[in-house]
């Protein structure tokens, strides 16, 4: 068994559900939540999520709200104006230029208002299955920390992990990683954990 899959059944096995995961089979919500997630803590996201989906079940009722009234809704997520500026600007977008469906493709998503690269692998992954590497602070820390790569940023970390990663392990590395992630917040328990399945570099 290699290195990956090996880390990756340990983790699977202890795996907590990642709040935004609930939103994984809508492309519209996966996208917006994940968007709205961006230097937030993901359990505040959801319930900001959850309140702007229920005015805003669909990406023309989204495209019809007022700025104010979607910074209203997703309020407290952090810069939530900025957010609340670029959720209306993407809803026109995908309506004007994908006639209303979320893109499927990195380059597409990323031509949207506040979508960048760690977003538009996300909503790949999760909304649509398609294979990608999404690196936040947790991959790019326990993928160090396993010595899968050896990366001073996550966009290195993305890089290396894709160049040395098969791509069916792909779509795991970031549900499974920020999973433990989340689970040991603190350095040693989360040394302690790796170590305990002999997954800690050495």
């Amino acid at each position: 068994m290699n290195q990956y899959k090996r880390a990756l059944d340990i983790f699977e096995a202890r795996y907590v559900l990642v709040p935004l995961e609930i939103f994984a089979n809508d492309p519209y919500k996966s996208l917006v939540a994940t968007m709205m997630s961006a230097r937030t803590n993901d359990d505040t996201t959801v319930v900001a999520a959850e309140r702007l989906f229920k005015k805003a079940p669909t990406i023309t009722s989204l495209a019809n709200l007022s700025e104010d009234e979607i910074a209203q809704l997703v309020y407290p997520v952090g810069f939530y104006k900025t957010k609340a500026k670029h959720l209306k600007l993407l809803a026109q977008k995908i309506i004007a230029d994908f006639k209303g469906n979320v893109p499927k493709t990195r380059e597409e998503l990323m031509s949207l208002p506040g979508v960048g690269r760690k977003t538009a692998n996300l909503v790949l992954n999760r909304a649509f299955g398609i294979p990608a590497i999404a690196v936040d602070i947790h991959v790019h820390r326990i993928t160090n920390l396993m010595g899968w790569v050896h990366t001073k940023t996550p966009e290195k970390t993305e890089m290396a992990l894709i160049a040395s990663v098969p791509k069916e392990y792909w779509s795991d590395i970031n549900r499974l990683i920020v999973s433990i992630g989340r689970q040991f917040r603190s350095h040693q328990k989360l040394e302690e954990f790796l170590r305990s399945h002999d997954l800690l570099k050495h």
